[in-house]
C-alpha cells in the first residue's frame, strides 16, 4: 500500500494534497470550503444547504443550463453537499480531464451568479428535501438524536428545518457565500493517475489569486436533554440511543471503532444476532462510531413494532452494556477482516482517496496513510479494546423515541 502523496499550501492559505495513483485510469477531487452549516444563523438553519444548490446554477460566463451541459460533456461524476464544517464539491473522471473540471469549478466556487430568478427553484427543492425527512421516520429519529447528543451547533441538521426555511432570503444566502467561501481554511484533495506538480500548477492557475477572508467565530452551546419523545402516529416505533465516545483525533479512536464494530459490524454482530435474530424484536438494528474532530458518540438505532418497542429498547441497552463483560477473539477477527477489505477497496478508488485526503487534513493537519491505518487495525487486541470499553463504558444514555407512545429507559 505504498502511497505517493504530495502537499502544497498556497500563500492565500488554500491547502492542496495530491496522491499519485499510477495503477488507475481515473482521477478525482474533493474541494472542501469552510462554509458548512455550523455557520448558519441561529434562526436560519439551512442557509448553507440552499447555497449548495444555488451556487451551481450559473457561474462565470455560463448560465445554469450551459454550466450543467459543460460538466456533462466532460463526463464528470459529481456531487455537492453540505456538512457541519464544509461545503464540499466532489468529482471523478478520466484522469486527463481533471484540469478542465477544475477550471469550471473555479467559476462555481469563486464566481457564481446567485441570480434571483434561480432562487425560488432552490427554495422549493430544499422544502421537498425537508418534507422527505418528515416522511422517513427512521431518518428523522437519527437526525433528532444527533441534534440532542452533539454540542450546538455541531449536532444541528445540515439541511436546516421547515421552520427556518421561510426566514432565508437571497441576501442571507449571498451573505453566507461572501463570508465563508474562502481560500484560507479550504482544502483540496486530488487522487488518481495525475502528476502532482501539474496539479499544483493547475490549482494555482485558478485559485492562487483568490483573496483571503476573515475567519468566522462559531458560537457554541450545550447538548439537549437525555430523554426525548416525538409523537408519531404509526405502527412502528423508532428508537435512537447514544452515549459518549472519542473524537477522530483521539489515540483510542481505533479501539472505539472496533468496539462499535463488534456491536454492529455485519450480520454476525452482537446487536443483529441478539436483538433481531434470536429474539425477533425488530426489523432493523445497528450502531456506529460517529466521531468529529473534537467529540464523538456511539449512535444506535432500532426500528420495531409498537408492541415490542419497550422490550427492544431494554434489550438493546442491555447488549450495549454487556460489551464490557467480554469480547471473543473471533468477533475482533471479523472486524479486522472487514476493515482490511475496506482498505483494499479504498486503495483502488480515486474518489475515495481524494475524499480521505481532504478529510484527514482537516481532522489531523496531516495525512494518515493506508499503511498507518492498517498498522493501527492489526495492532488491535481483545485486551486493548476491552480496556477502552472499561474506561469509556456504555452508560449515561441519551434516548430518543419516535412513535405513538413514550418508552421507559431502564439503565
Amino acid at each position: 500500500m505504498q502511497q505517493n502523496i504530495h502537499t502544497h499550501q498556497f500563500d492565500n492559505g488554500l491547502m492542496l494534497i495530491v496522491e499519485e495513483m499510477q495503477d488507475v485510469q481515473s482521477a478525482a477531487f474533493s474541494f472542501l470550503t469552510p462554509a458548512g452549516s455550523i455557520y448558519d444563523h441561529a434562526d436560519r438553519g439551512g442557509t448553507g444547504a440552499l447555497l449548495t444548490d444555488w451556487i451551481t446554477r450559473g457561474a462565470g460566463e455560463r448560465d445554469s443550463r450551459e454550466l450543467f451541459t459543460a460538466l456533462d460533456n466532460l463526463g464528470l461524476q459529481r456531487s455537492e453537499n453540505i456538512g457541519g464544517h464544509h461545503l464540499t464539491f466532489s468529482g471523478s473522471n478520466v484522469a486527463g480531464r481533471v484540469p478542465e473540471c477544475l477550471a469550471i469549478y473555479a467559476d462555481i466556487i469563486r464566481r457564481p451568479h446567485l441570480a434571483d430568478e434561480e432562487f425560488e427553484a432552490v427554495q422549493l427543492g430544499a422544502e421537498q428535501a425537508l418534507l422527505a425527512i418528515e416522511d422517513e421516520p427512521q431518518r428523522k429519529a437519527m437526525v433528532e438524536l444527533r441534534r440532542h447528543v452533539f454540542t450546538s451547533p455541531y449536532g444541528l441538521p445540515s439541511d436546516g428545518s421547515l421552520e427556518h426555511l421561510p426566514n432565508i432570503d437571497p441576501d442571507a444566502v449571498r451573505g453566507h457565500f461572501q463570508s465563508h467561501v474562502r481560500p484560507n481554511g479550504a482544502i483540496v484533495g486530488i487522487a488518481g493517475n495525475v502528476d502532482a506538480k501539474a496539479m499544483i500548477d493547475t490549482v494555482g492557475q485558478h485559485f492562487s489569486d483568490w483573496e483571503q477572508k476573515p475567519e468566522s467565530e462559531i458560537a457554541t452551546g450545550g447538548t439537549g436533554p437525555k430523554r426525548n419523545f416525538i409523537e408519531h402516529d404509526s405502527a412502528q416505533t423508532h428508537i435512537g440511543v447514544a452515549y459518549d465516545s472519542v473524537a477522530f483525533t483521539d489515540p483510542d479512536y481505533y479501539e472505539a471503532w472496533a468496539a462499535a464494530s463488534v456491536l454492529s459490524g455485519g450480520m454476525s454482530s452482537r446487536l443483529f444476532t441478539e436483538v433481531r435474530e434470536r429474539r425477533g424484536l425488530c426489523y432493523s438494528v445497528h450502531a456506529s462510531q460517529a466521531s468529529m474532530k473534537h467529540e464523538g458518540r456511539v449512535l444506535c438505532y432500532a426500528g420495531t413494532s409498537n408492541d415490542r418497542a419497550q422490550e427492544t429498547l431494554d434489550v438493546t441497552i442491555q447488549e450495549l452494556k454487556r460489551l464490557g463483560d467480554g469480547i471473543e477473539q473471533s468477533e475482533l477477527d471479523r472486524c479486522v477482516a472487514r476493515a482490511k477489505s475496506s482498505l483494499v477497496m479504498q486503495q483502488e478508488s480515486s474518489r475515495g482517496r481524494a475524499s480521505s485526503l481532504a478529510r484527514n487534513w482537516f481532522m489531523l493537519s496531516r495525512i494518515r496513510t493506508l499503511e498507518e491505518v492498517l498498522e493501527k487495525i492489526e495492532s488491535l487486541t481483545v485486551e486493548s479494546v476491552l480496556d477502552f470499553v472499561h474506561r469509556m463504558p456504555a452508560q449515561d444514555f441519551t434516548v430518543l423515541t419516535l412513535g405513538p407512545q413514550a418508552l421507559e429507559v431502564n439503565e
